[in-house]
């Protein structure tokens, strides 16, 4: 038992991820940096990784170069920055103003500081891979915003290794918590999946959507705040706005058409809108830009919209996604530099990154529900520095009323957020240099009982080793799921862990100690699923084999694998909840390959060799043959995946509710058939007590382990209510033929056309 201990002891050691101090102490910083850039460039550097969201105007370019410059001297390696599509020239032109020398590269140079753009970073794959680079950074970082995208997993893919990092952009969206979990993935901080389990919940029925959890609210803010800097302007850092003071912005509404608050089904139908009105928008805009003489931004949404404009305005340059990266870059610099005097382009095209002071007014023609994309193009010319009057005109037409009143609702939501964060900075606006120090759970014991029931708070593994031998006569549980849910941050989550393979090292402590446990001719059950697979996390779309796995490990261990239960789960609900792109009904038109059956659950039943010295006698008005043939069928189509101990005991909104726990039905099916009254029932991961509550209402005891001190509350507070209250639904077990199983049909074919 010590050698065991001592190797448990030394698995979670190798677990843990210690925070190391990555960065160093800047020296020399330029003298033309302003104070407050002086300051975030320090505790960038001194952290190591870290986030700039500074909005514009502020010098992001500044900072990124001389942290680039002071990461250089303290590896004696070279850094990479990666920026959009002619920035990178800008960049290297302002870095000139600080004195530091920014080399542009299409592919690897022997220069210090070199920059790219994210549509070459794959010509610098094998320097990377060379260990050339010390440093990375990210210019115009939202790219990492969307979690599926080629270019997040690349990127994240490529600078794993590199030691320092530093992200920059003025507009992470402070309610996009994928986002920023994106961001904290890239520099090393923490994974999405982590940062999830930390602070945010999900309801089992909706996967899709996070919420902070109750208890999280300002952990979570203070947590961002500690490894990224977010500011509106340097006064949110307890410095001077004298030079940063914006001019004025006069945004203009033409109205075209009469102003009809339009809605349509589908995108389809907008478009079309959009096209009839086409010709009416674009004669208004160019109205507007030739009665100018000032260089004029035109944005714009539809390659048409492009095309006539440019028609309409003579003396216009238009840049188009089809154009080379060559081209794209002549006509912008061209913009840039004063040649030109107007530019029509989209704002997915030129909208990040690009400095045009030189120009005040602009014109939008044709809108987008991305509030994003639109806050981006108003700031390449409203932006500290700029010294006149900013004039945006909206030519909207009637078709686009409700998209724009939902770009204002997008701006106050995100005003509201940005000022949450700032707020949450205040404790760090005192200092130069922000520290971090990650939360670590630390871990706790405790126990409470009642009558008939035992819960202990802390580590199963730990806790099952203090247990009699054969003293349980039944479990069932369901473990946790690999990393597919993340239930805390303690390194003695079997949950929390990096990979598939750390995960089973880790339940392979535990299976052990259960088989003792257990009374010889007894059995337990495993609830469980196996697992989807995703691009981002696995690099393919496909199922693991989690339920076989479960299987070999209890045989392995000594188990005989005794039974399994099949439970059917409503494929229409799966596709809703998930949006798996193998449910998909459109994924049949395009390509049926990719199409698959849902993903059931299972309870896998495992006995424990030996006699059974308590044989599990019912009567026949306890278990009618009705009810036997009921159970013993090995597909369950009638268990009710709403049917839960969350909504039968619902709390307040900001009390934490489990995951995904056990359905009651099941639950009280398992208990019933292979336990008897007066049996002790185990459930090595608690959670909110759902195995427990049912056993103690059916007359059994119960032994509990919960790690999470969140949910030992809950759970305890429930078997407390257990025995006082009336026994809640089960079921009637009765057989209940699903109505998508129609003996003899499937859907509208009959069985006989087969």
């Amino acid at each position: 038992m010590i050698e065991t201990d001592k190797r448990y002891s030394n698995f979670l050691r190798q677990k843990l991820i210690l925070e190391k101090e990555y960065g160093f102490e800047s020296l020399n910083l330029p003298d033309k940096l302003f104070d407050f850039q002086k300051a975030i460039t320090q505790w960038a550097t001194k952290r190591g990784k870290a986030a700039i969201f500074a909005d514009t105007g502020l010098g992001k370019t500044f900072m990124q170069v001389a942290w680039a410059d002071q990461v250089v001297k303290h590896t004696q390696k070279q850094v990479l920055i990666i920026a959009p599509l002619c920035v990178a020239e800008q960049t290297v032109k302002e870095s000139k103003k600080i004195n530091i020398k920014v080399e542009y590269a299409r592919e690897y140079k022997d220069e210090d500081i070199l920059i790219t753009n994210y549509e070459m970073v794959h010509y610098f794959k094998e320097s990377i891979q060379d260990n050339k680079f010390s440093g990375i950074v990210l210019d115009e970082s939202s790219i990492l915003k969307h979690q599926d995208s080629k270019t997040r997993s690349k990127l994240i893919e490529l600078s794993k290794h590199i030691p320092y990092k530093l992200s920059c952009t003025a507009t992470p969206s402070p309610n996009d918590f994928m986002e920023l979990g994106s961001q904290a993935e890239f520099l090393g901080i923490m994974d999405s999946v982590e940062m999830l389990s930390l602070f945010f919940t999900h309801d089992a029925s909706q996967t899709q959507k996070w919420r902070l959890k109750g208890h999280a609210q300002d952990e979570f803010w203070k947590w961002l705040s500690s490894w990224s800097v977010y500011i509106k302007k340097p006064s949110d850092l307890n410095f001077s706005d004298d030079d940063f003071i914006l001019p004025n912005l006069c945004m203009e509404e033409v109205k075209i058409g009469g102003f009809i608050d339009c809605q349509f089904k589908t995108m389809q139908d907008l478009q079309r809108a959009k096209k009839k009105t086409l010709k009416e928008r674009v004669k208004k805009c160019s109205q507007i830009v030739n009665n100018s003489q000032d260089q004029f931004l035109v944005w714009c949404q539809r390659n048409d919209e492009s095309k006539e404009l440019h028609r309409l305005i003579p003396d216009s340059v238009e840049v188009k996604g089809s154009d080379s990266i060559e081209d794209k870059k002549d006509k912008i610099m061209s913009f840039t530099n004063g040649n030109v005097r107007v530019m029509i382009t989209k704002p997915k095209i030129a909208g990040f990154g690009m400095n045009w002071q030189h120009c005040n007014k602009m014109a939008f023609v044709g809108l987008t529900d991305s509030y994003e994309q639109i806050y981006q193009a108003i700031r390449r010319c409203w932006r500290f520095g700029q010294k006149k009057q900013v004039n945006v005109y909206f030519v909207v037409h009637s078709v686009e009323g409700r998209i724009l009143q939902n770009i204002k609702r997008k701006e106050r939501q995100s005003e509201i957020m940005a000022s949450k964060l700032i707020k949450h900075m205040a404790n760090f606006q005192k200092k130069q240099v922000l520290e971090m120090n990650r939360e670590k759970a630390i871990y706790k014991t405790n126990m409470k009982e009642g009558t008939n029931w035992k819960l202990y708070l802390g580590d199963c593994v730990e806790v099952t080793k203090k247990l009699k031998d054969e003293s349980i006569d039944y479990s069932i549980f369901s473990p946790p799921f690999a990393s597919l849910y993340t239930y805390s941050n303690s390194d003695r989550d079997m949950g929390n862990n990096k990979t598939y393979e750390q995960f089973w090292n880790h339940f392979n402590y535990f299976i052990p100690q259960l088989f003792r446990v257990l009374c010889s001719g007894r059995l337990v059950s495993v609830h469980c699923m196996n697992l989807p697979t995703s691009k981002v996390r696995d690099g393919y779309i496909g199922i693991r084999d989690f339920r076989g796995d479960i299987i070999r490990a209890f045989q392995n261990m000594g188990f005989i694998y005794h039974s399994e239960a099949v439970i059917w789960k409503d494929p229409v609900v799966a596709m809703q909840r998930t949006k798996a792109r193998g449910l998909l009904w459109k994924q049949i038109k395009k390509d049926s390959s990719k199409c698959r059956q849902g993903i059931p659950d299972y309870l896998l039943t495992f006995r424990k060799p030996g006699e059974n010295k308590k044989p599990i006698a019912h009567t026949a008005d306890e278990f009618p043959v009705s009810k036997w043939q009921h159970y013993a069928s090995p597909c369950w189509t009638d268990i009710r995946q709403s049917n839960t101990l969350n909504v039968k005991l619902a709390r307040e909104k900001r009390d934490e509710r489990h995951i995904c726990p056990l359905q009651l039905d099941l639950i009280f099916r398992a208990i019933d058939l292979w336990s008897s009254k007066g049996d002790t029932i185990l459930s090595p991961f608690v959670g909110i007590g759902s195995e427990l509550f049912v056993a103690l209402q059916t007359g059994r005891k119960a032994i509990g382990i919960e790690l999470k001190e969140s949910y030992f509350k809950i759970a305890s507070e429930n078997l407390s209510i257990a025995m006082g209250m009336s026994k809640l639904d089960y079921g009637n077990n009765k057989v209940r033929i699903n109505p998508h199983m129609a003996k003899g049909t499937y859907g509208n074919s009959k069985l006989n056309d087969f």
